[in-house]
């Protein structure tokens, strides 16, 4: 029996909080690792069973405001940047940025002022900015701003998620088009790029990566002539950023399509800007509502920036409505996936933007488990981020893992509540679905390594507790 109290409505002030630092874990494909273990990690101690009922709103969305904050440097006036999230990868990017000179001052809760007026290059080649910055995968993309405003680029090979291969090759190729010469340090592990003028030209990326969309976009905008960008990324982040860079006095078009026209200018001014409400945690809530029968509704998720995020979930059989900048999801016993019109089995794949994206692949694999009917989940992307199914199947999951990339999920339709169970969270998106699966089963579970929660969900156990979850933070010492 669940044992929270329960509330209509949460809204959770940001506060400056030390969150212990990411910490070693499974190092697949041969990944050099470059998190430092934390002594005391935390573990949730996760009381299944408790159904959520109120609102929730989204926190501001973590890909962007690390592309965002990077943007800061691109010029000494004062950026002003709304909704901020507070969490843990989030917060060491700003660190970073202190460290490197530049002034951050907080306004309120989720407002930040940033001035780049006086960046510390020297700081760039430091052993201790090689630690932060190569634990912490968004850094990377402070190289394009200071190529393009400084024309020197250092980074150390950047730590993140361990879900496969992820390479950077994108990005420099994308500078050395602009005219930067690249240095692959191999033994140090430490990438530079170098260039006295950047100069616009055409490029066809091999990739539409998002953070090398944003990190070339950066580099080009104040590179001599016009740049052009073809299979660029157009992900809301990328459109957000663009829209940023133009109000700074950028020169940029195509900005939601995979075309980006970019005219470049000597320099950019201060902007204010709003971060979107982040996706990814709505459509975690979405698929928390319905794995725990839960009514719920998600307050102002900026629905025309979600794409096809929503069909995806009706697709699964979840039922909701958008009650203008809400979505409302009501308590459901039962949801039935469908089938292809051939009557085939239901595919969910990710796929560049406009596609689903892959941060949701692991939330829509757990709440499969406890749907009517058969889905295959095809990660295209990544070859390890499937590896967390495990988890669910000591969990009672009927799951198969075909390969690193594909997993059929025959669904328990709530005939079989999934067991308790003692985990590891392996990275942010694996270990939203873990907390998901564990307040659902039957019973108390533990999900240790929480600090990969915390690097993209903001104070999750408080807000969800304040629905009617029961979850408790549990230091080192009280494991």
């Amino acid at each position: 029996m669940c044992r929270c109290q329960r509330l209509t409505t949460y809204h959770l002030p940001l506060t400056t909080k030390n969150y212990p630092n990411s910490s070693n874990y499974s190092n697949y494909f041969n990944y050099s690792n470059h998190f430092t273990p934390h002594k005391t990690m935390s573990t949730f101690k996760v009381y299944g069973g408790c159904r959520l009922k109120g609102e929730i709103l989204p926190q501001g969305a973590k890909n962007e405001a690390l592309q965002i904050l990077c943007a800061t440097l691109l010029t000494p006036e004062k950026v002003t940047v709304h909704n901020i999230p507070d969490i843990l990868d989030v917060n060491n990017l700003i660190a970073l940025l202190k460290n490197m000179g530049v002034s951050v001052e907080r306004l309120s809760a989720g407002t930040y002022v940033f001035q780049a007026a006086d960046v510390h290059l020297d700081y760039l080649k430091t052993a201790e900015f090689q630690t932060k910055a190569a634990a912490l995968r968004g850094s990377v993309m402070i190289v394009g701003p200071l190529l393009a405003r400084f024309g020197y680029g250092y980074m150390p090979r950047p730590g993140g998620d361990r879900i496969g291969r992820r390479r950077l090759d994108t990005h420099f190729i994308g500078f050395q088009k602009l005219g930067a010469v690249f240095s692959h340090h191999a033994g140090e592990s430490f990438y530079t790029v170098e260039a006295a003028h950047l100069k616009g030209t055409y490029m066809l990326l091999d990739e539409a990566s998002v953070t090398g969309t944003a990190n070339i976009v950066m580099a080009a905008v104040r590179a001599r002539g016009v740049t052009t960008i073809y299979n660029a990324a157009c992900e809301p982040y990328v459109q957000q950023l663009c829209s940023l860079l133009n109000r700074m006095g950028a020169k940029i078009s195509g900005t939601g399509s995979n075309l980006l026209t970019i005219e470049g200018v000597d320099s950019l001014h201060g902007a204010d800007h709003t971060i979107l409400p982040d996706m990814i945690e709505v459509g975690s809530f979405i698929g928390m509502a319905a794995m725990t029968r839960s009514e719920l509704t998600i307050k102002n998720v900026s629905y025309e920036k979600l794409g096809i995020i929503p069909a995806q979930f009706a697709r699964l059989g979840i039922a909701m409505q958008q009650r203008g900048d809400d979505i409302y999801i009501p308590a459901q016993e039962h949801y039935e996936i469908e089938t292809f019109i051939d009557g085939s089995i239901m595919t969910i794949a990710d796929a560049p933007w406009p596609g689903l994206t892959p941060d949701l692949l692991s939330v829509f694999l757990v709440v499969a488990t406890q749907a009517k009917g058969t889905a295959l989940i095809h990660q295209k992307m990544f070859e390890s981020r499937l590896f967390f199914v495990d988890n669910l199947i000591d969990m009672g999951a009927q799951i198969i893992l075909c390969d690193p990339h594909r997993a059929t999920v025959i669904g328990h339709n709530h005939a079989f509540t999934l067991r308790a169970a003692r985990m590891s969270s392996p990275d942010i998106r694996a270990g939203i679905a873990l907390l998901i699966a564990a307040m659902s089963a039957e019973g108390v579970s533990l999900i240790q390594r929480i600090d990969q929660i915390d690097r993209g969900y903001q104070h999750i156990d408080q807000r969800l507790n304040a629905l009617g979850a029961h979850i408790e933070r549990l230091s080192g010492s009280e494991q």
